[in-house]
């Protein structure tokens, strides 16, 4: 992280079969595509239809919190093009904590990608950022995200579920947490959750 706290800006980021880098204006098709359909629309709070006007306004509001150091958000480029994005947000100097989200369009599914971009941004987040405190959200109905959180190594809180509005109603999601290698027992990891939370170590 910069000595301002702002995140850095550009990056680009390469490894596994992916490239992370900049969404660019000549990538608004390629969004539109992406985004535009229902499974987004289902797990995230993306407008729905996503057409053309929504790609142009959600290129500017990346481009904005990019430029203001406030997020990380990257196209997933895998084979020529942009397959999907990935995001570092909600950025919390003090306690070291953020919270990350990934998306992969509809076609380019079930290749690795998700969880190739997921490891790269942690990665990091970790070493770079020098971030402690790693967190995704998740609707536990979503298996296969959750399927990609457990391949990064991230594992439940048990911290209560989260409301969040999208454009097909309410959904709960799960906090998930980077954990280390031999990370503890899920009971440790839950004495470490009350801990954060009450001010006490068991």
């Amino acid at each position: 992280m910069t000595t301002s706290g702002r995140l850095p800006y550009p990056i680009a980021l390469t490894g596994d079969g992916v490239q992370l880098r900049e969404w660019r204006d000549e990538n608004l098709e390629d969004l539109v595509e992406l985004l535009d359909e229902p499974d987004i629309a289902r797990w995230t709070p993306m407008p729905s239809p996503f057409d053309r006007e929504a790609g142009v306004a959600y290129l500017k509001r990346a481009r904005q919190s990019r430029a203001s150091g406030q997020r990380i958000q990257l196209a997933i480029v895998a084979g020529g093009g942009p397959v999907g994005e990935v995001l570092l947000f909600g950025l919390d100097a003090g306690l070291r904590e953020a919270e990350l989200g990934y998306l992969v369009g509809a076609a380019h599914r079930r290749h690795g990608h998700a969880s190739a971009a997921l490891s790269l941004l942690s990665g990091y987040a970790r070493g770079e950022l020098n971030l402690s405190r790693l967190l995704l959200r998740i609707d536990p109905a979503n298996t296969a995200s959750c399927g990609v959180a457990r391949r990064c190594g991230y594992r439940l809180t048990g911290e209560p579920p989260i409301l969040q509005e999208g454009p097909y109603g309410p959904s709960s999601l799960d906090t998930w947490e980077l954990v280390t290698a031999g990370g503890g027992t899920r009971l440790e990891r839950l004495r470490n959750v009350a801990a954060r939370r009450y001010g006490r170590r068991g």
